[in-house]
């Protein structure tokens, strides 16, 4: 995964409208409902299918951390997935997406302007049709560096050229070096 997909999933778990089970059981049981065997199940969890069993039996109950720690993504990754999918249909309808970063920032632009890529830190919305189009791109298996361009091509029309009313000669814009990308939507 890239930055900006582990930014989409951050901002999927905020959509959670009830919390993800507490109890390893109830998390492994989740988990059967979902992948349907134990085989699959231990598959995703890097473990064996006897380990799995044990932890839906609740003769295991404390796993080692980095297998606990896989546990919580994958619950967390397929929980209230038609919150999540409505909240992205609404984003890429109507709402937009909010784009935070700190993160370099390369231009091109005419002669005679500096096109000196520096940090900026920003707090941007975007209209519905990036957050679409990031959506899709997504959906799609596209790669990080698709989908950092789709926020700079957004970055640059809404805060660079301010929707068209300045900076008319700037060409193009690329996110590079992102020290933090959070997205809200």
């Amino acid at each position: 995964m890239g930055e900006i997909d582990d930014a989409i999933e951050r901002a999927d778990r905020e959509a959670f409208t009830k919390e993800p089970p507490k109890t390893l059981q109830g998390r492994i049981n989740f988990l059967m409902k979902q992948l349907k065997t134990t085989k699959a199940v231990a598959a995703e969890l890097g473990v064996s299918q006897r380990s799995v069993e044990r932890y839906r039996k609740g003769e295991r109950k404390h796993p080692p951390k980095d297998i606990a720690a896989k546990i919580d993504s994958a619950v967390r990754s397929r929980w209230q997935p038609l919150v999540r999918k409505r909240r992205r249909k609404r984003a890429a309808a109507t709402g937009g997406v909010t784009v935070e970063t700190r993160a370099r920032f390369g231009y091109t632009a005419p002669i005679g302007t500096t096109d000196d890529g520096r940090f900026r830190r920003l707090t941007v919305h975007l209209p519905p049709t990036y957050a679409q189009r990031l959506f899709d791109a997504r959906d799609t298996g596209a790669s990080d560096q698709q989908m950092r361009q789709i926020i700079a091509e957004g970055l640059k029309d809404i805060y660079f050229q301010d929707s068209g009313s300045r900076a008319t000669g700037l060409t193009d814009v690329t996110l590079n070096d992102i020290d933090y990308l959070d997205l809200d939507y």
